[in-house]
């Protein structure tokens, strides 16, 4: 006991905080978080405690943005800092300068605490994921200047398709400035017509590989417009950068093969496509040219038809000779019987009276023959008419012509059945010629304008 003057209460709490400033300056203290506090100031405040005792301990701000975790109460952690005294409410507590969780890894816990809280925002659902190009023609890559990524991506890219257009922003993958760098190259990017982005890096360790997992990186490739593809690390690691991408890849170089098809596999599905396409047309041809000529056997010869039309009008034509004929004949056989009662009744009044009657006839008849006939000529114009219409001959009459092939006077209804060489005959409304084949068109190749 210290006998003299009487302290204050703050001199006596100031010389219990410089005691154990002293003696305690250097602690490393395990136990449970609980009563988290984090106001606005960003300090973190909590009490450390143990199945028999707690103490109070305080982790300002600027220490808080070095942790790899976020503190949680019922997390068991190890604390390093310094022990000093709350003068304001007399209490002691912990100065908590670097804190760590205990049993697993703080880079491990802060992966899956972040990786939890960016998936409940829907950041990693595969429904927002872009598809990629088919064929890119402006690529970007993000990764180290001096590492062998960029050269194996170089090369893959090289030799699959050496067309493209690749844009290259160089940033440090790995350290406290790169999670930054990689963001901002990442928005920079997006200022560049490109197809597709490439974020690629080579293997390491978590810590190595930890800017990847920062979530101001997730949320540039989350706002990217355009696909974003990861290849970081090797095929066992994985990143949010990863989850959050359009497309991930287990290394650089199966990033940059999984952008861009070799041409060499494309000539080979370009031919296959292209087989594809022939057999289809020909047996498309095949089908058609088939219809066509059922079409044609029910159609029937050109030639036959054109026969039966002939004899057709012949029959008519006869019918109406001899209808006209006989016609004639009646007539002439009153005539005669007139002439004949005439005769018998020779005297001479008799007879004048019958020359009357007789002229009288036959200025009745004629017009009426004259008539009779011209009707029946009529008749006959318009049945003419009608058969012509009907005829192919009138068909050809209006331009068309039919082609026989020669020698054997054989109908050619497609250039399929001419080769250059050929003789044929063309048969016109008037007369028909001789010619011999030049040059077979089919119905792709464009024909010259007919003009009447």
């Amino acid at each position: 006991m210290i006998e003299g003057a009487p302290l204050t209460v703050s001199e006596l709490t100031r010389l219990v905080r410089e005691s154990l400033e002293i003696e305690f300056s250097r602690v490393i203290v395990e136990g449970e978080i609980a009563n988290l506090k984090i106001p606005s100031s960003g300090h973190v405040y909590f009490t450390l405690k143990d199945e028999s005792a707690q103490i109070a301990a305080v982790l300002f701000r600027a220490a808080v943005r070095f942790l790899k975790f976020r503190p949680a109460d019922g997390l068991k952690v190890v604390c390093r800092g310094r022990l000093t005294v709350y003068e304001p409410r007399g209490t002691y507590q912990v100065i908590v300068e670097t804190m760590d969780p205990c049993g697993r890894g703080a880079l491990q816990l802060a992966f899956e605490q972040v990786k939890k809280r960016l998936a409940a925002e829907g950041l990693f659902d595969e429904g927002r994921k872009r598809p990629l190009p088919f064929l890119p023609i402006r690529v970007g890559v993000i990764t180290s200047p001096t590492g062998a990524a960029i050269r194996d991506v170089l090369r893959v890219l090289r030799d699959r398709f050496a067309d493209l257009e690749v844009l290259i922003h160089p940033v440090p993958v790995q350290g406290p400035a790169a999670a930054r760098a990689v963001s901002r190259a990442i928005d920079e990017m997006n200022r560049h017509s490109l197809d597709v982005l490439l974020i690629v890096r080579g293997g390491g360790s978590l810590e190595d590989l930890w800017a990847f997992n920062e979530e101001e990186v997730v949320r540039a490739i989350v706002r990217s417009r355009v696909p974003v593809v990861t290849g970081i690390g090797h095929e066992t690691d994985f990143t949010l950068a990863d989850f959050a991408s359009d497309l991930r890849a287990p290394t650089p170089t199966a990033a940059a093969s999984t952008i861009v098809r070799s041409k060499i596999e494309l000539h080979e599905k370009i031919d296959l496509l292209s087989r594809r396409l022939a057999r289809g047309a020909r047996a498309v041809f095949q089908e058609q040219r088939s219809r066509l000529g059922i079409a044609s056997s029910d159609l029937g010869d050109p030639t036959v038809l054109l026969e039966r039309f002939a004899q057709r009008v012949d029959d008519l034509a006869g019918r109406l000779r001899v209808a006209w004929r006989e016609r004639g004949n009646g007539r002439q056989r009153e005539l005669d019987g007139v002439v004949r009662r005439l005769l018998r009744r020779h005297p001479e009044a008799g007879l004048a009276r019958q020359r009357g009657r007789i002229e009288t006839a036959r200025r009745i008849l004629a017009p009426a023959m004259r008539t009779g006939l011209g009707v029946r000529q009529q008749t006959l114009r318009r049945l003419s008419e009608r058969l012509t219409a009907l005829s192919p001959l009138g068909v050809l009459s209006r331009g068309y012509s039919l082609t026989f092939k020669l020698p054997g006077m054989t109908l050619v209804r497609s250039t399929a059945a001419l080769s250059a060489g050929d003789e044929i005959r063309v048969r016109f409304g008037e007369g028909s010629a001789d010619a011999t084949v030049k040059r077979c068109l089919d119905r792709k190749e464009k024909e010259p304008k007919i003009e009447n």
